[in-house]
């Protein structure tokens, strides 16, 4: 959940439901039912963590994110499919401690059968790639961890 970024997941299946959801502090919380009885004791929260340790969630309260200062993301402004070359035979469009300018092209994002060229939109360092190649991303999805400067 952590890498794709997702914050909620729920699946239901002939009267099972099972509902994931990212607490504050990172930590899953699990919800499942298995029609009006539950699977455990402890009411329907299975967790690999005691129930003290998961975090409330709070409607409409905003997930804090704590983040270095002078750190930034490159994120997808697309759902698609992420390449970092314009082709397998091409070098990537940037590496890890790739200098990059605002209108330096990062990568390609496929999204039916377009390609387009995603740039920085900032200025720094490139630190970490956070998707593979070939892998499908989603809108808003972290593509690149960059030092801002």
């Amino acid at each position: 959940m952590k890498r794709s970024e997702l914050t909620d997941f729920a699946v239901e299946e002939e009267g099972f439901k099972l509902k994931i959801r990212r607490g504050v502090n990172g930590l899953p919380v699990v919800n499942a039912s298995r029609g009006s009885n539950p699977p455990f004791s402890n009411g329907d929260t299975l967790s690999p963590f005691p129930v003290a340790a998961a975090a409330p969630i709070t409607a409409g309260a905003p997930a804090t994110v704590v983040e270095d200062v002078g750190v930034a993301y490159i994120k997808s402004p697309m759902v698609g499919t992420f390449y970092r070359s314009a082709s397998p035979e091409s070098k990537p469009f940037a590496e890890i401690d790739t200098k990059v300018s605002e209108s330096s092209v990062v990568c390609i994002i496929e999204a039916m059968k377009i390609m387009n060229e995603i740039q920085a939109e900032t200025k720094g360092v490139i630190l970490e790639l956070l998707v593979e190649n070939g892998q499908p991303v989603e809108y808003g999805q972290r593509l690149f961890k960059i030092k801002q400067g």
